[in-house]
């Protein structure tokens, strides 16, 4: 058909531009940076650090430090009031609402320039999927974006609302007869009766492409199964791409296979509130192309470094395989040496590729371990798939050292299917975790912790957890690890957890 074979011939274009700017990584990112610096000149941060003076990295660098949300509020409450010409020209057209683990609620600007960053990113990863595989089938179905309310407030005069409620409202035209849910159904705020609405409206419909974070993608899967008794691609034979993002998708491959009764390909984005900035161009290879182009200059500090309060930052072409880095942001949002508090690894400097390994202030140690997200979720990974195990979720807690009991990683587990041996399954966690991190290794071995410990959760127990606190649904996460005991208290006090 025609629009197959267009829809072919506009992918191999848009590999073609991408891949052209991919392999002129540092070019490209001098551009950016000149582009921001000038652009900036005359805005409140531009005066107040001296852009016009500015001519290389090594300047910028010196006059701007690198700062969090809290390091910017000043200017983002300016910009809350009213002003312009703030951090960036003019107004912003939006302030994306997102949670902070220490500011509370977050106010992510979104200006003229910043938003096609955000709309193009998952427009691309989709064109690069067809110019790779050839496959265009999906686009005679229904699409669906598990996301957040559509509905926006106005904050002096400027919209604001979560990201994926933002990016409702710029669904080209040509796409919004083949997405759901309808805008109805995205408007509902209570998640357990979106999902069921969601539901509704999908059963019977050709369903090609399911987009999402995964939790709520696997609630939306298991929702379809619990009222048709039927797997995921029995209900929808034509359903061929899933598209995920948000927390690593490794550690729930199996169940997802499990309800989905069938291997589907898959992209993965790496999408926030303060800009898109890569996705997976392969399928046979699961790291994410880092986004050079699109008004974001990056740079990186050593994460060990960051922790020992040294924040010494480096460009794109100083960076190296294999380091985990805390990823720094300048971008026509107005983010200026922002620290986004996500953690990379470079996998290819030819192309730029990297994986998320996770948030910088999510790291476990408490007795000196320096245990990372990543490293937790490719333990789980290991063991789920030694095991044939399927796990629905899980975070990992220090239990400290008392008079009955060892100090230890206890690791609070939800299956989903009956696991003949606990013990077998903590020494294979123990183990890629050892073989992983040197620092949890010496622990071990020099006996100041002892083995994990696995706690099983009950069926249904994170998300009754995540309904107590008011945090189902939304952008709202488990998070893997952690340096106390809140969540595990909180699964004991609810009585969530299996005394056994």
């Amino acid at each position: 058909m025609l629009k197959h074979a267009l829809l072919k011939v506009i992918a191999k274009f848009a590999q073609k531009q991408i891949y052209g700017w991919a392999n002129k990584p540092i070019q490209t990112q001098e551009k950016q940076l000149s582009f921001l610096i000038k652009h900036a000149q005359k805005t409140q941060f531009g005066k107040d650090h001296s852009f016009s003076e500015i001519s290389n990295y090594e300047e910028f660098r010196n006059k701007v430090p690198i700062r969090d949300y809290e390091g910017l509020r000043q200017y983002f409450e300016k910009i809350k009031s009213g002003k312009e010409n703030i951090l960036w020209p003019g107004k912003p057209l939006y302030l994306a609402l997102t949670s902070g683990t220490t500011s509370g609620s977050k106010y992510i600007p979104i200006t003229k320039e910043s938003l096609p960053n955000h709309l193009n990113g998952a427009k691309n990863a989709l064109l690069m999927y067809v110019a790779e595989t050839g496959k265009t089938d999906f686009i005679d179905g229904k699409f669906i974006f598990i996301q957040g309310s559509p509905n926006l407030t106005k904050i002096s005069g400027i919209l604001s609302g979560r990201l994926s409620g933002i990016s409702a409202h710029h669904v080209p035209s040509y796409m919004k007869k083949n997405m759901l849910p309808t805008w109805e159904t995205n408007t509902i705020e209570d998640w357990e009766n979106k999902v069921k609405s969601i539901v509704r409206e999908t059963e019977n419909e050709n369903m090609t492409i399911i987009s999402g974070i995964p939790s709520w993608l696997q609630m939306y899967f298991e929702k379809i199964v619990e009222k048709t008794k039927m797997q995921v691609s029995d209900v929808f034979p034509n359903f061929e791409l899933l598209i995920h993002g948000g927390v690593n998708f490794d550690p729930y491959k199996k169940k997802f296979e499990s309800l989905i009764g069938k291997v589907v390909d898959s992209i993965e984005l790496f999408p926030a509130s303060e800009g898109f900035f890569a996705f997976q161009d392969r399928q046979e290879q699961k790291d994410l192309l880092l986004i050079l182009n699109a008004g974001i200059f990056y740079e990186f500090i050593d994460a060990e470094d960051f922790r020992n309060n040294n924040f010494d930052r480096v460009s794109l072409k100083s960076v190296q395989k294999d380091k985990n880095y805390v990823m720094i942001i300048s971008s026509s949002a107005g983010l200026w040496g922002y620290n986004t508090g996500d953690t990379v690894r470079f996998t290819c400097l030819k192309p730029y590729k990297i994986n998320v390994t996770g948030r910088i202030k999510q790291s476990l140690s408490a007795f000196g371990e320096h245990v990372i997200v990543k490293e937790v979720e490719q333990a789980m990974e290991r063991a789920i798939s030694h095991t044939n195990t399927l796990v629905m979720e899980f975070t990992v807690a220090p239990r400290f050292k008392s008079e009955l009991l060892h100090a230890c990683h206890e690791w609070f587990i939800e299956f989903d299917s009956t696991l003949a041996d606990i013990s077998s399954f903590g020494n294979l966690l123990d183990r890629e975790l050892q073989n992983q991190n040197k620092y949890y290794r010496d622990l071990i071995e020099g006996n100041i912790i002892g083995k994990p410990v696995i706690t099983k959760v009950k069926k249904g127990g994170f998300k009754k957890y995540m309904t107590s606190i008011g945090k189902l649904g939304g952008q709202n996460k488990i998070p893997k690890i952690a340096n106390d005991r809140k969540i595990a208290n909180g699964l004991k006090k609810l009585n969530l957890i299996y005394s056994d």
